[in-house]
């Protein structure tokens, strides 16, 4: 399902607000990719093997917080 899911992930200043929507990754059965309004940050999110969720790609810098913000708020 490639719903939108609507995303605010903590940031240094303010919260960073955007979409995040399931997404194939190659060899990843569970990923998201996130993508903030302004545009300025990216984020994809994969659970691997162990069921970790993990940072696949992405803008950086990023915080490394928000690979679990972003698991929690599309894990509903």
């Amino acid at each position: 399902m490639n719903t939108p899911i609507n995303v605010t992930l903590t940031g240094s200043d303010s919260p960073v607000s955007g979409i995040a929507k399931r997404v194939n990754y190659p060899g990843f059965a569970d990923a998201y990719e996130f993508l903030s309004i302004d545009e300025t940050l990216h984020l994809i999110i994969v659970r691997n093997n162990n069921g970790k969720w993990t940072r696949a790609a992405g803008t950086d810098p990023y915080f490394s917080g928000w690979v679990a913000e972003l698991a929690e708020q599309v894990s509903v």
